[in-house]
């Protein structure tokens, strides 16, 4: 069965015994799958341009937003170290004035 024309008469062999009736359910739900199989490879052909522009923006709102949170976690960084200097600051301004209280 390498070819769809001795598909043809293999199937009217089919449908003319009686006997086999499971054998010709068989082919009949094997050859709907196929069918199947075959329109929704269309589908998915016929989709893909608008599935693909959809995944390409979803990537770059990812990419956007992960820039975001990079850009907030620096800015928080960068604020954590000016309130490290500026009570190391305040702390060593006290220190000067303790000493000078002390002497």
């Amino acid at each position: 069965m390498e070819t769809v024309q001795e598909l043809i008469p293999l199937a009217k062999e089919m449908m003319a015994q009686k006997r086999k009736g499971k054998m010709v359910k068989l082919y009949v739900l094997g050859s709907v799958l196929a069918l199947l199989g075959v329109v929704l490879g269309l589908m998915e052909t016929v989709c893909s341009p608008f599935t693909a522009a959809r995944r390409l923006r979803d990537q770059e709102a990812a990419a956007a937003e992960l820039q975001a949170a990079l850009e907030r976690q620096a800015l928080q960084k960068q604020a954590l170290q000016e309130k490290g200097k500026q009570q190391d600051t305040v702390l060593g301004g006290r220190a000067l004035s303790n000493r000078q209280h002390a002497s």
